[in-house]
């Protein structure tokens, strides 16, 4: 999908994915080794009373469903950043995700009549319905051609 098919209101939501504790202790131990992502006995002794997954795991996690789920890759042009990052619940072994995603802005741009801006507000969600993460990213996306 390009731009032109992403007006404000558009959503959508990725598959599942489960994170076993093997792939949060060796993402801990490459991106964010701290005790209550990697040790047991630290972790049930944290605020946390386990292990729980990075919160840059959970937004890689995000970001890749959103990949997955092929919504706005063919007109990807990168991204400016991101907003509004919150880490809302713990993630724990054996959590399942669920990205789901809405366009709360979408603006040609003025300049270069090939793309536009658009704003997409994700929330993360375990197996519960509970939202563990939420976000907002901007993508800039090529337009559809004339």
């Amino acid at each position: 999908m390009f731009f032109d098919d992403l007006p404000v209101g558009f959503r959508f939501e990725t598959g599942a994915r489960t994170l076993p504790l093997d792939a949060i202790t060796d993402f801990a131990r490459l991106w964010d080794p701290q005790p209550f992502h990697l040790d047991a006995e630290a972790a049930a002794a944290s605020p946390y009373g386990g292990i729980i997954a990075s919160g840059f795991h959970t937004m890689l996690t995000s970001f890749t469903q959103t990949l997955e789920a092929g919504i706005w890759n063919e007109a990807s042009m990168g991204s400016p950043g991101m907003s509004d990052v919150q880490w809302l619940r713990p993630v724990r072994p054996g959590d399942t995700l669920t990205t789901r995603a809405e366009v709360v802005a979408s603006v040609p741009s003025a300049s270069r009549p090939d793309r536009g801006r658009t704003t997409i507000a994700y929330e993360v969600v375990n197996q519960d319905g509970d939202a563990v993460m939420r976000y907002t990213a901007i993508h800039i996306l090529r337009r559809k051609a004339a």
